[in-house]
């Protein structure tokens, strides 16, 4: 039986992906769209509907999100707006290279190769922190967004780029003072970024805007899924424009992440993040293994190793996302258990 053209085996796997990655984007913040477009890639759909269709994947998960942090009062509206401003350039010119790639046979091997080498040096920076077990390096879900950031908090990259005075400077929320173009730049980096990998580029803009200009880490959430909205949003029209957003894949994953968003929002208030944090490096480091054993097998000639890939993929957002839920449970069933006892 087919739906919208598509097996209704293909589209209950993209909903039950959905589902995963909505428990990890309502957990972590960020998209999982990075996992998406390699899966797309390795299943074998062209480079620019895999790209297209995961920004529209990315462009509907952070609307909601977006929604909750507004209301805690983390959005810095005038930052997103020049983030909104840069990223759109940037976004443009990652399609146009993508198109250009594509005309030369070569967009699927470099995109690719891209997604292992960040992928994997993300991926192993995170899990270095977690295994460092100094418990820092997490986002924390109940920090005052207004509260002046700590001199003493700003990374040194940060401060260096602040004690830059090139005029126009920006005061930002948190009190701090950084040049315009240097917020711009930050912006065209992640936009090109989002637009040839096809990723929301939260997993990279978040960390730019606290460590690069020294934004205080629940502002930057916020703002970075504000800017997901718009660069998701455009970067999906610009590639639907093309052709390059399949319904029949955005749909269903849609419809899974929605439930599984609400879940991991809920665990936030329950599981502390960095109990976890080294699975969701490991789970970066999957996703680059997957890839890289998808073009070995490509290069081969071995098409069983696409199907290791995608089952690394699955494997790894499943393993993650398992963990938030395992973790949930452990710690509703202590507390249940600590209540019990006060009350004998």
């Amino acid at each position: 039986m087919e739906i919208m053209g598509v097996s209704a085996a293909i589209l209950a796997m993209f909903v039950g992906f959905g589902l995963l990655i909505g428990i990890l984007f309502g957990f972590f913040g960020m998209g999982g769209s990075f996992l998406v477009t390699p899966a797309l890639l390795v299943m074998g759909y062209p480079s620019r509907v895999a790209v297209g269709s995961g920004l529209a994947f990315v462009f509907g998960t952070s609307v909601i999100a977006t929604l909750k942090h507004r209301d805690l009062g983390q959005v810095d509206y005038k930052l997103g707006v020049l983030m909104i401003a840069g990223t759109t350039v940037g976004i443009e010119v990652g399609k146009e290279i993508v198109l250009h790639l594509e005309e030369l046979g070569l967009a699927g091997s470099i995109i690719s190769v891209t997604y292992v080498v960040l992928l994997g040096g993300i991926g192993l920076f995170v899990t270095y922190e977690a295994m460092k077990g100094d418990g820092e390096g997490g986002v924390d879900h109940e920090a005052e967004a207004d509260a002046e950031i700590d001199a003493d908090d700003i990374p040194e990259i940060a401060k260096k780029i602040q004690s830059y005075r090139v005029p126009p400077m920006i005061e930002l929320r948190g009190g701090i003072q950084v040049s315009l173009w240097m917020i711009l730049g930050v912006a065209f980096a992640t936009g090109l970024l989002s637009g040839f990998l096809g990723v929301g580029g939260g997993f990279i803009r978040m960390p730019a805007l606290f460590y690069l200009i020294g934004v205080p880490v629940p502002i930057a959430v916020g703002t970075d899924l504000f800017e997901i909205v718009f660069s998701g949003g455009i970067g999906s029209f610009l590639y639907a424009m093309d052709g390059g957003v399949d319904l029949s894949i955005v749909i269903p994953l849609l419809a899974g992440s929605a439930f599984g968003a609400r879940l991991g929002s809920a665990a936030t208030s329950i599981v502390d993040e960095s109990e976890i944090k080294v699975y969701f490096g490991l789970m970066l480091l999957g996703g680059s293994v997957a890839v890289a054993v998808r073009e070995v097998g490509n290069y081969l000639n071995m098409p069983v190793l696409d199907m290791v890939s995608l089952v690394l993929i699955l494997g790894s957002a499943l393993l993650v996302s398992g963990m938030v839920v395992y973790s949930s449970l452990v710690e509703l069933r202590s507390q249940s258990s600590g209540r019990s006892t006060a009350v004998e």
